[in-house]
């Protein structure tokens, strides 16, 4: 079958619609919802079809193939010969769907003598959608074929004007496709993320703990994680805080990627020291080199002098908050960040939690919170927050912090993750 069943009869017999006004018309019908690129086209063909102004009375729309080399009849409408579902035009076999890269709209004369005796004199493509390379050339993803009663050079600059918009919108539909699919994978790892999160509140012995994280966007870098063990003679509670540097989707992963990773340490590595070491070059070797994680992780115990053992790989400093003194101490770095260089080494530090002590653990939106006139919020005033909602219970220091934090931000647009978690002993 000759190429010529692509469309035949071309012609706009009037010329009464300038190109100006042609492109209006097809536009306003090509500014439509749909649901892939083909469900366009094929309501596009319709349309022409349909709209008397055009004169068209038939339409067909081919797909490319790159693995078969050809075109493959996707839809066809109105009067045009009927081909069977799915047929195929191999591009070696027609010349010109080879040089539609060239000259993307084309009018021939019909020389095969056969199909002359079916009254088909000339035939009309047109090329639109993106450009595909192969390594025997280049073409257009999608080809339009039209059936009109007459040729005229106006028709040609009709299909011209299809094949342009239909391009464009072709754009623009596939970006939107591609971003309503991202919102979904987005909106699907925000739910896991989620549901990976602790529980806010935890009680360990006279320990209360209240953590929470407020993620700038669907999903984040920041986490937060409480970890039991009962594997030692004494029982024991870990918690973890961190920051993932990169931004939305790649930091989440990172995030989970890190509160797992420590999860499994923690049954099979009994030293912190190693545990941070070994953590360290699975990120290394797991993520690009710019991709580097923060990581404070402490271990609360039932010692009786409730000693908190603690490493931190280049974390903002928690702050140790001890009422009966009114005094502060900063629980910085023993180490560097988690995933910069390989087989770094990270000290075990401790610091003990009187009765009534507050430890506040925290992420870079908390105290880079930007006011209006570009202040931060910084460690000082998280200190003197810290110190006016000693009284109150952990959860309720957390959401006055946050509270405070949100207040302070009030329309700016620099914005980050925010994550709190408040640790306190109960008084006596």
């Amino acid at each position: 079958m000759s190429i010529k069943t692509l469309g035949h009869h071309p012609g706009l017999s009037s010329d009464s619609y300038s190109q100006r006004q042609t492109y209006k018309i097809i536009e306003k019908f090509t500014s439509g919802e749909y649901k892939s690129e083909v469900h366009f086209l094929t309501s596009m063909i319709k349309e022409l079809v349909d709209n008397r102004s055009f004169e068209i009375v038939g339409g067909r729309v081919w797909e490319f193939c790159a693995d078969d080399m050809a075109y493959t009849l996707q839809y066809q409408y109105g009067n045009v010969q009927e081909i069977p579902q799915n047929y195929s035009l191999p591009v070696d076999e027609y010349p010109i769907l080879k040089d539609l890269i060239n000259n993307k709209t084309q009018l021939h004369k019909e020389t095969d003598s056969f199909l002359q005796t079916k009254g088909i004199t000339v035939y009309s493509v047109t090329g639109v959608g993106n450009i595909i390379n192969t390594p025997n050339g280049k073409f257009f993803k999608y080809v339009l074929g039209f059936n009109a009663p007459e040729i005229l050079q106006s028709f040609f600059e009709t299909l011209s004007i299809i094949s342009s918009i239909a391009t464009m919108s072709l754009r623009d539909l596939s970006a939107q496709l591609e971003q309503a699919k991202i919102k979904k994978d987005i909106d699907r790892a925000s739910e896991i993320q989620r549901g990976i999160l602790p529980e806010h509140y935890l009680e360990f012995n006279d320990f209360k703990i209240f953590g929470v994280c407020v993620p700038d966007s669907a999903v984040g870098g920041d986490y937060f994680d409480y970890i039991k063990s009962k594997d030692t003679e004494e029982e024991s509670v870990g918690i973890l805080i961190g920051d993932a540097v990169s931004k939305g989707l790649p930091a989440a992963i990172q995030a989970l990627f890190v509160t797992g990773a420590v999860r499994m340490a923690m049954n099979f590595v009994p030293k912190l020291s190693h545990m941070f070491n070994r953590l360290n070059n699975l990120v290394c070797e797991t993520f690009p080199y710019d991709d580097f994680v923060t990581l404070f992780y402490c271990e609360l115990n039932m010692t009786h002098n409730r000693m908190v053992v603690y490493a931190n790989a280049g974390h903002n400093a928690p702050i140790h908050y001890r009422p009966s003194t009114d005094s502060y101490q900063m629980l910085g770095p023993t180490g560097g960040l988690l995933g910069i260089i390989k087989d770094s080494k990270y000290k075990i530090e401790n610091c003990r939690m009187l009765p009534g002590d507050i430890l506040v653990l925290y992420t870079d939106g908390i105290t880079e919170a930007h006011s209006s006139e570009g202040d931060l919020y910084g460690e000082e005033r998280l200190m003197q927050k810290v110190r006016e909602f000693g009284d109150l219970s952990s959860k309720e220091i957390a959401l006055k912090i946050l509270e405070d934090v949100q207040t302070f931000s009030t329309n700016t647009v620099y914005n980050d993750d925010k994550t709190l978690v408040v640790i306190k002993r109960d008084p006596k």
